[in-house]
This record gives C-alpha cells, sequence and structure tokens, in this order.
C-alpha cells in the first residue's frame, strides 16, 4: 500500500508573509492539495511566525476535510494554540530562531520531561502525537519512553546526499545508500515498538522513491519541493506527481 502523503504548504504562506498580502491563500492551497489527492495537510506554526499564522491554524482546522498535521515546538505557548486547535496530529520539532529551515530532529534523550508532559497534554486531548527525529535507535527508544504514538523521521541527511553531484559521483550514492540504510533500520525499530513510522525533510521528486519503498514508513510529510515545482506546473499536477514518485519506488 502506497504510504499517505501530508503536504505541507508553509512556504504558500511565505509567499505571502513577504508582502503581508491575503494572497496566496493557505486555505485555497490546502483544498487544491486536498483536491489533487493529498492525504493531509502538514502545517509549522513556529515561534518567529515567519511563515503560518494563528490565524491559519483556526481556518485551517474548519476548512481540511482530510487530515491536519501541526508542527511545532514543545513550548507551553504552542500546546495551549494546539490544545484549542485540536488538529488530527501535532509533530513536535526542534527549532532555533536564527535556522533558514529545521536542521535535525528533536533530541528526545536530552529533554524528556518537556517532551513526555507535552506528549500527555495531546494525547489526553486525543490528539495524536508525533515527533521529528533523527534515525537513530536512542531517540527512537527515548520516543517510545514519552510515549509518543508515532515518529517522523528525518530523511535531511538521505536527501542532502543525493543532491547534485554529490548524488552522482560513488562517494556520494555510498553516502546515500548508507542513510537508507540507517533509515530502513530505525523505521524496522519503531515499529517493533509499536510507534506509527513517518519520514520526511528535504525529499524531492528524484529521491523520495527508494524511501518510499521502505514498507514500515506509512506516511510522507513534503513541502518545499511540491510548492516549487506548483510554481511552474500548479499544485495540482505538483501532487500528483509526488504521489507517483513515492508510490514508484
Amino acid at each position: 500500500m502506497t504510504a499517505r502523503l501530508n503536504v505541507n504548504i508553509d512556504h504558500v504562506a511565505t509567499v505571502r508573509q513577504a508582502r503581508r498580502a491575503p494572497e496566496p491563500s493557505v486555505i485555497a492551497a490546502a483544498m487544491a492539495c486536498e483536491q489533487a489527492g493529498a492525504d493531509g495537510i502538514t502545517v509549522h506554526l513556529r515561534g518567529d511566525r515567519r511563515h503560518i499564522q494563528d490565524l491559519d491554524i483556526r481556518l485551517l482546522r474548519d476548512s481540511v476535510t482530510t487530515y491536519l498535521n501541526l508542527e511545532m515546538a514543545a513550548t507551553e505557548e504552542m500546546l495551549q494554540i494546539a490544545l484549542e486547535a485540536k488538529p488530527d496530529a501535532v509533530t513536535l520539532v526542534a527549532e532555533k530562531a536564527d535556522e533558514i529551515t529545521t536542521e535535525g530532529g528533536l533530541d528526545v534523550k536530552a529533554n524528556p520531561s518537556v517532551v513526555r508532559a507535552t506528549v500527555a497534554s495531546l494525547v489526553e486531548t486525543k490528539i495524536l502525537a508525533s515527533l521529528f527525529i533523527d534515525p537513530d535507535p536512542d531517540q527512537i527508544e527515548a520516543a517510545r519512553e514519552v510515549g509518543a504514538q508515532q515518529v517522523e523521521l528525518c530523511t535531511a541527511a538521505y536527501a542532502d546526499a543525493t543532491l547534485g553531484a554529490r548524488g552522482i559521483h560513488s562517494e556520494g550514492t555510498t553516502h546515500a545508500a548508507a542513510e537508507l540504510q540507517r533509515l530502513r533500520q530505525a523505521a524496522e525499530l519503531a515499529l517493533r515498538y509499536g510507534l506509527i513510522v513517518a519520514a520526511g525533510h528535504g525529499l524531492t521528486y528524484r529521491n523520495v522513491g527508494k524511501v518510499g519503498a521502505l514498507k514500515e514508513i506509512t506516511e510522507f510529510n513534503i513541502g518545499h519541493n511540491i510548492i516549487a515545482r506548483a510554481v511552474f506546473v500548479g499544485l495540482e499536477r505538483a501532487v500528483g506527481e509526488m504521489r507517483d514518485a513515492i508510490s514508484g519506488g
């Protein structure tokens, strides 16, 4: 069975916020993605509000009919927003104020008490609690210990190894193969622990197929590459092409 695809529409909001204009609408983007066959919508409400805004979360909750996944830091401010909006899932992520994009997985092992308390509040409210972590056995073990229901494996290292010349020459292909094996082993371990397994970060039409072939991974969260492609071909085609790329693995 082909894994689910949640489309991250953060960068539709990035374009909007560049002019503080009403367009492009993230609500319209979410509707277009759903109509194109997306299984869900993902957004990241960052502390600096660089793209998605609080109002977007409320409007998306009222509009999305498939599945709404809210990415956020494990802070009290974000938790209260999540508990009020009640998305279908919350994915806790690491966040730095000066980063361009999320730089890696959440260090659950180093912050168990904060993560455990946040997870408990989400689960009590019947919101699926997911953790965005590196494909590391210690982090997967920590995710299980704090009561997470799902892990999203960070695919950044694998994706980076496949880009440009690095993905063509032997050193790059060897590194990519090693990272793919690391993802496979992490997914197998997480599944043995009873965790739902998702994946995402840096994946493109060119490199997602091999990760899509990992049967343990049942969900992908992909945004930048889809939105970049949509600039040229539209969201409907861009979403469809990514679904095909995932299933083509």
